[in-house]
């Protein structure tokens, strides 16, 4: 995982499961002219319990289980199907229970997933655009949007970036992984346009940070990683082991 603070939004919204958490060190903070101790000021430590350590390692006979492993096995166990069908019903009005798998094996091949997957989620910025997408161009080099614009509905194959640029081949893995609800393209179609909040006029514009970076297709380029993300992340569930949860 990437080490770098969570967004807040999230935190404020939702619920957040670290794989670790940081307790302050009371009077180990320096004072204003910097003077005081120089030890970090907060202590990290896992998210996962000593307890659900013992128990995971009693449970498959095998003490080289680490807490990284039970927290990637969560993150695994999250995306199973038979898992999410099961508990669809209560996941809006309970905390998900997490059961353990029958065989070893299975428990190594969910963690080694959700690593995957939770490497790929966190870094999705970094992960290689889609090749079976295609860029219509005509060669204007307007890269900016006011909004992205789906060609048909439901599982769409074409997306109007702008009226010069239009993607198209986009694969039907791009709308089967859901987050809340909606593919990860989806949100961006939603949350990636121009718009003027009615009570204080303030303009919001996706566009701006691409002129701020000097990277004019930033949005194209997240628009075909978030694509890949998608189609890997979809690829990924499917080669899970079929167990009983």
């Amino acid at each position: 995982m990437v080490n770098h603070l969570p967004c807040l939004d999230m935190i404020e919204k939702g619920q957040c499961f670290p794989l670790y958490v940081y307790e302050s060190n009371a009077g180990s903070q320096q004072d204003l002219f910097g003077q005081g101790k120089a030890e970090a000021s907060y202590t990290r430590k896992s998210g996962i319990t000593d307890w659900i350590l013992d128990r995971t390692r009693k449970q498959y006979g095998h003490n080289e289980i680490t807490k990284e492993d039970i927290f990637y096995y969560v993150y695994g166990i999250l995306h199973c199907p038979a898992y999410r069908e099961k508990y669809q019903n209560d996941f809006k009005k309970a905390l998900p229970r997490i059961p353990f798998v029958e065989k070893y094996e299975d428990f190594i091949a969910f963690m080694k997933a959700g690593r995957e997957l939770g490497d790929l989620h966190c870094n999705y910025e970094e992960c290689p655009m889609n090749a079976e997408a295609q860029i219509v161009d005509d060669g204007s080099g307007d890269y900016t949007i006011d909004k992205l614009r789906p060609v048909g509905k439901g599982s769409f194959t074409e997306l109007k970036y702008n009226s010069h640029i239009t993607i198209k081949n986009i694969p039907p893995e791009a709308h089967e992984y859901i987050v809340n609800g909606r593919s990860p393209l989806g949100w961006m179609i939603d949350q990636y346009q121009v718009s003027i909040d009615k009570d204080s006029g303030i303009k919001n514009d996706p566009n701006d940070w691409c002129r701020e970076h000097n990277n004019p297709r930033y949005i194209l380029g997240l628009i075909l990683r978030v694509i890949e993300v998608s189609v890997r992340t979809v690829r990924i569930v499917e080669g899970l082991p079929k167990v009983e949860v």
